[in-house]
């Protein structure tokens, strides 16, 4: 039998302008997008009342309007549904959990799984010696045994590096000399901590590492640093069954075994690069070794000073690194691209030419072909930003795999967080073009719930009709895990009433609702639209944007915007 589990309302809001005298409507842009179209209408009053739904796409959304006088900003109320019909799944029996990597996905976690005060044991393993994840800076540029292309995933653990002095174990990471982040701290940070004051507004890699270890200090106990994860499997097809979960002591080079009710993966996804397969590769690499790389093992812009440079790929690192690049490198810069880029300077930069996709490389020139014919010569170095795959070779017995033969995305994933064949196995951080540490804490609080009793699963039908509703809209491949404004936030949203619908315990905190996700209203909303220009005002301020606080520093102000565009008006 099926039932709804769970049903609610989401509020938005909306801007529109009157449009004009004697006109009886006017169909109009969301501003703050993230539901269904509405059809509205005025009544005697003027007040404007929702009709109906029209049901479709966010990114085609309009709304039509009658006798509006002015500006105005509406709240609209709208029912949401993460799971309808729905039915209900056997109640797992959860006590032992086992966390993944002690980044910031993995830590997040930990804090909610803690604050369901239900579980026996919650353990995080941690390949590093330190928490962090991805945040921790390795200064070594090039992996042992690097190759050309990488089209596909590894299904080996992450290479080791041991440092000659019989240190530490570390790890390569894509974090880079010069990186600052791409997201205001004030929207990026967790819902119970916030950046020191006076944190830069993009604060540096450095500064969201410092963030992170106070994080995980009341962590400490429950992590095993320098430790590997070899294998996750449930012999046999009983998925009553514990999880067996081989380990290794990077240290003491020692393996063992331990069993966990759940698993939590938080291991990330920017370990494993893709390179694509371009004619003449392989052989360009042979010929000219070390001029191709890939933005992983990029650190510092002087490493290409005075070089003929082309960098693959227009999204965040792709253009970072142009930037960095265009101070020391021979100009112009060629920036190879797919698609338009989602930030960039706000005048085309003299340094920069944009080209076409490579089609070829011609070793015997040091040369390269674009998709458009043009042939560029004597080439000293080519940087891949094109992004990573999903790649978790700790799960490679798993049936049916999450990982995809090219491992463009992960497969069998409700709501990108719980793996259809057993829901006691989670993933965290799996969306991009994200928030992540408050996208990480919204599917933390929900698989936490599940996993105490709180909230029930759904079954594992249920789970795939949801992929594969997911699959029919978005296609296959990475763009399966893409989430663009207003997506983040609506989904965000979405697993915030899908967590206020636990049972409440009294044992535990906010009258028994325990640990609250994040919430983003209309202020997050508006800050979450404006990332890439307040991005791009921050990069065009130079080096004094290290002394940038706060965005009004930059003339973003929500309250500001809210008084002067939409004056009088009242939120209801």
């Amino acid at each position: 039998m099926s039932r709804r589990i769970w049903e609610s309302t989401q509020e938005s809001h909306l801007t529109a302008k009157h449009p004009g005298p004697g006109a009886a409507c006017a169909i109009v842009p969301i501003i703050d997008r993230g539901g269904p179209n509405c059809v509205l209408t005025g009544g005697d009053s003027g007040d404007l009342q929702r009709l109906r739904h029209n049901g479709t796409s966010p990114s085609r959304e309009r709304v039509s309007l009658v006798d509006s006088g002015e500006s105005k900003i509406f709240k609209i109320r709208r029912e949401t549904s993460i799971q309808d019909p729905m039915a209900i799944a056997e109640k797992l029996h959860v006590r032992r959990i086992a966390i993944i990597g002690a980044g910031p996905s993995g830590l997040a976690a930990a804090k909610y799984l803690l604050a369901e005060k239900k579980f026996s044991k919650v353990h995080i393993f941690e390949q590093r010696a330190t928490p962090g994840g991805v945040w921790n800076y390795t200064p070594l540029a090039r992996e042992n045994g690097f190759s050309v292309p990488r089209t596909n995933p590894s299904n080996r653990p992450d290479q080791a590096l041991w440092p000659k002095d019989g240190g530490d174990v570390d790890f390569m990471s894509p974090i880079y000399d010069l990186l600052e982040t791409n997201i205001p701290h004030s929207l990026m940070n967790y819902t119970d901590k916030e950046f020191p004051q006076g944190s830069s507004l993009f604060p540096r890699h450095s500064a969201v590492l410092q963030y992170l270890k106070e994080y995980a200090e009341e962590l400490t106990p429950l992590i095993s640093y320098q430790t590997q994860v070899l294998n996750v499997e449930k012999p046999g097809s009983d998925r009553s069954q514990p999880w067996q979960v081989e380990l290794l002591d990077l240290k003491a080079n020692k393996a063992t075994k331990d069993e966990f009710d759940a698993v939590v993966v938080a291991s990330g996804h920017y370990n494993d690069p893709f390179i694509p397969d371009i004619p003449g590769l392989v052989e360009f690499d042979k010929a000219h070794p070390g001029a191709v790389s890939h933005s992983k093992f990029y650190r510092r812009p002087n490493d290409y000073k005075d070089k003929k440079v082309i960098v693959v790929g227009n999204s965040a690192s792709g253009i970072d690194v142009s930037v960095q690049l265009s101070a020391v490198a021979k100009h112009p810069i060629f920036v190879s691209e797919k698609e338009k880029p989602t930030v960039t300077p706000s005048d085309k930069p003299s340094w920069a030419v944009n080209v076409p996709p490579i089609v070829e490389f011609i070793p015997s020139q040091r040369g390269v072909r674009f998709a458009n014919g043009q042939v560029e010569t004597d080439i000293d170095a080519i940087i891949f930003c094109t992004g990573f795959h999903y790649s978790y070779p700790f799960l490679k017995t798993l049936e049916p795999s999450i990982v995809v033969p090219d491992g463009g995305y992960a497969a069998h994933l409700w709501e990108q967080i719980l793996y259809t064949a057993d829901p006691t196995l989670g993933f965290l951080s799996i969306p991009q073009r994200v928030v992540p540490f408050p996208i990480a804490e919204a599917q933390s609080a929900v698989f936490a719930r599940i996993w105490s009793g709180r909230l029930s699963p759904p079954t594992t039908t249920v789970m795939e009709a949801w992929v594969d509703r997911e699959h029919k809209e978005k296609g296959e491949g990475k763009a399966v895990h893409l989430m663009h404004f207003p997506e983040d936030v609506d989904y965000i949203n979405r697993l915030y009433e899908f967590s206020k619908t636990a049972f409440a315990d009294p044992g535990l905190e906010n009258d028994g609702q325990g640990k609250t996700p994040p919430y983003w209203g209309l202020d997050k909303r508006w800050v979450r639209e404006r990332v890439p220009k307040i991005k791009l005002a921050s990069r065009e301020v130079g080096e004094k944007r290290h002394e940038i606080k706060t965005l009004e520093d930059l003339g973003f102000d929500y309250e500001e915007w809210k008084r002067t565009v939409h004056e009088g008006e009242k939120l209801f």
